[in-house]
């Protein structure tokens, strides 16, 4: 199987998080590929997947060949557009990203984080999320970023802020307490926030970081996210994130976690599974090095991909 000649397409409902997943898994192979946004018509967009219900109909934007040889999907939206195109094509191998919430056989590879309970004899199981980050990419971020960040004191400390989301919850006091943590270290902190950060709470941290050292992304312009994995000693981030989480560990650098109000079983099982591998510790304040396995989720799928695909077309 050559892998260069690969006709690739990637699929999904639009979110950044799960198309970056797919991205990762085609870096880590080293192939080009075509990113699809897949929107569903009525009645099919509220059903579950579990019906196999969708046609060409199904779609807002047309599916048609010719059909790709490698078609990786995530999100539940996408789960239809796979099974239409493998009706279409039984060629087209089809791996799915994140639990589908439907049967694993519906797909020739499913990955999934450990946290996620889904098994079976076709199912990878990663440590986080799959992503994009590896030393080509983190040295081609510092590269462009470095007149806010090369001449900066050391340690440098990459913040990484969440907020909100089902599970977790960023209260005032939360943001409080880890502003005055913050200003406590001695280093260069680069801090970014996501668009779960409420703006109550990211004016609190405006208003009263200690700024003399310290850089926080205002929200315009490219973000410079990727240019502090790569320049961070050491990193922070919220509890709320496993795509951040997973971003950092994929660094290699140690990474700490910050508490939010609230969680759930899945989560609980996500951080005591970092916690394991050595990847993890809690943020007290303090910081202190330590070493462990950078994790390698894209690359563990495009492994696992590659031998699928040899074994199933030689």
């Amino acid at each position: 199987m050559d892998k260069t000649s690969l006709k690739c397409w990637i699929i999904t409902e639009g979110m950044i998080g799960t198309e970056n997943q797919c991205l990762g898994v085609t870096d880590a192979l080293g192939i080009k590929t075509t990113v699809k946004k897949i929107q569903l018509r009525q009645p099919w967009k509220s059903l579950t997947p579990w019906l196999k219900w969708e046609q060409s109909c199904s779609f807002y934007e047309p599916l048609t060949p010719p059909w790709p040889d490698l078609l990786i999907t995530s999100g539940r939206k996408a789960v239809a557009a796979s099974r239409h195109i493998k009706k279409q094509n039984k060629e087209t191998f089809t791996l799915h990203i994140q639990d589908p919430k439907c049967n694993p056989s519906d797909f020739d590879l499913v990955a999934v984080p450990h946290h996620d309970g889904l098994r079976g004899d076709n199912v990878i199981v990663t440590h986080g999320a799959p992503n994009r980050i590896n030393r080509d990419l983190l040295n081609a971020a510092k590269e462009k970023f470095s007149a806010q960040f090369e001449d900066t004191p050391s340690p440098k400390i990459a913040v990484l802020i969440g907020g909100n989301s089902r599970a977790h919850s960023m209260t005032k006091q939360v943001m409080q307490n880890l502003v005055a943590q913050l200003n406590q270290i001695n280093g260069f902190l680069m801090i970014t926030a996501s668009r779960r950060t409420v703006e109550e709470n990211l004016r609190y941290l405006q208003q009263n970081l200690r700024q003399e050292n310290a850089y926080l992304w205002n929200g315009t312009g490219e973000n410079p996210y990727h240019a502090m994995l790569g320049y961070a000693d050491h990193i922070i981030v919220t509890e709320d994130s496993v795509s951040m989480i997973s971003d950092a560990g994929t660094t290699g650098k140690p990474v700490r976690i910050i508490p939010l109000d609230g969680s759930s079983k899945r989560f609980d099982k996500f951080h005591a599974h970092m916690r394991n591998l050595g990847v993890t510790r809690p943020f007290t304040g303090n910081l202190e090095s330590w070493s462990y396995e950078p994790l390698h989720d894209s690359q563990m799928v495009a492994q696992a991909l590659t031998q699928a695909m040899q074994k199933m077309y030689g």
